[in-house]
């Protein structure tokens, strides 16, 4: 069985995808994105699973798709914001190197935007965040090995911050190593 070098988990704007991307980038391995894992299998966008189905039946495909990607992505992985709600999902992660994003709401406001297709998010956005947020930062911290704030970082500072929490470097040829440390020495 395989799994992640990174687990990347927050809420809808924390920068997952973004900050992923660079940093598989950077570790030279593969990004995944369970939401696009959760799309490709139903085939249809995420805000019509949750209209024509309803949450429920996203939350299974969710789970699933998770399920799968930790056994079997070696790369980096960006979760749901709500996939921490499963208690499955949340065994799964435990002692995975898992990095909570945790993104103040003016910031989430602006990368998710209020018009952005977000069924939990549709009515009073910023409301609806930060009861999402109270739900969820105790699921999100429960889990992480680390916790990385977002404010006024780029997110390139923000995949340095993963990479020193993590004590990841890219190794010669781009595979990711732990870091040399007098512990690992």
């Amino acid at each position: 069985m395989t799994s992640p070098v990174v687990v990347l988990i927050g809420p809808p704007g924390a920068g997952k995808s973004t900050v992923g991307a660079l940093l598989a980038e950077r570790l030279g391995v593969g990004y995944r994105d369970t939401d696009a894992d959760v799309v490709a299998t139903a085939g249809r966008p995420i805000a019509e699973i949750f209209i024509d189905q309803g949450e429920a039946h996203f939350r299974e495909l969710e789970r699933e798709a998770v399920r799968s990607a930790l056994g079997e992505h070696p790369g980096v992985l960006a979760l749901g914001g709500g996939a921490v709600l499963d208690e499955g999902t949340r065994t799964l992660l435990t002692g995975l190197p898992v990095i909570f994003l945790d993104v103040e709401l003016a910031d989430a406001v602006k990368r998710v935007g209020l018009d952005a297709p977000r069924p939990l998010l549709a009515v009073n956005p910023r409301k609806q965040w930060r009861e999402l947020m109270e739900r969820r930062r105790p699921l999100y911290t429960e889990v992480a090995r680390a916790v990385i704030p977002t404010a006024e970082r780029t997110p390139g500072q923000v995949a340095e911050a993963i990479l020193d929490a993590l004590e990841l470097r890219p190794a010669a040829g781009g595979a990711p190593r732990a870091a040399h440390t007098e512990e690992n020495a």
